[in-house]
């Protein structure tokens, strides 16, 4: 008897149809199993990506915290530049507090599309279709390997107050140009300047 007889008898016979139905069962939940677990790999895939993308976030951040520290470090290094160039200011040391923090807008890519669409169906009726669709992207550039925001415009933070210490501002007259000095270079109103004066 040869390999296609058995094959035959065996097909011949209940059992071997049941065979059949169980190993198609079988089959099925493979294949199951194997889009189950080609979705949950997917889904790693997105996860190890989302890490890079928070990275890019912390990068961007870092970048703003700089942005307001250096704001401010110009500000105050400018500040007692300029002060202790007065005639009878000595030494001059400025602090300036921020309300908020500096907003970087980034260019943005936006594309809109309307579409209208008449439908008549057979009865004579209309229909009026219509629809709008926008996407709006924000643009990067890679430089040297890092990806970073195409700004087109960076908005400071507002100055909260002032605390100027100075050397000579014992003097009235001296302590009033110093307090009017700050006030005009800064922008803002008196009840946000104090000047003190040094030991």
């Amino acid at each position: 008897m040869n390999l296609l007889d058995k094959i035959k008898k065996l097909y011949k016979q209940e059992n071997y149809k049941k065979f059949i139905t169980n190993l198609l069962i079988i089959l099925i939940i493979g294949v199951i199993i194997m889009i189950a677990a080609s979705s949950f790999t997917g889904s790693q895939l997105n996860q190890n990506q989302a890490p890079n993308s928070t990275q890019n976030q912390l990068n961007l951040d870092r970048k703003d915290s700089d942005l307001i520290d250096n704001y401010s470090t110009k500000l105050e290094n400018d500040l007692e530049d300029i002060l202790s160039s007065i005639k009878g200011i000595g030494e001059v040391k400025v602090m300036i507090t921020l309300e908020g923090t500096a907003e970087r807008i980034p260019a943005l890519n936006i594309t809109e599309t309307k579409e209208t669409t008449k439908e008549e169906d057979s009865e004579g009726g209309t229909r009026e279709v219509f629809r709008d669709d926008s996407s709006k992207q924000v643009v990067t550039s890679n430089n040297s390997g890092e990806d970073s925001l195409v700004v087109t415009k960076e908005v400071k933070p507002k100055i909260q107050g002032a605390i100027v210490v100075a050397q000579g501002v014992d003097d009235p007259e001296l302590k009033e140009l110093v307090y009017r000095a700050v006030k005009t270079v800064l922008g803002i109103s008196g009840n946000k300047v104090d000047v003190f004066s040094s030991n």
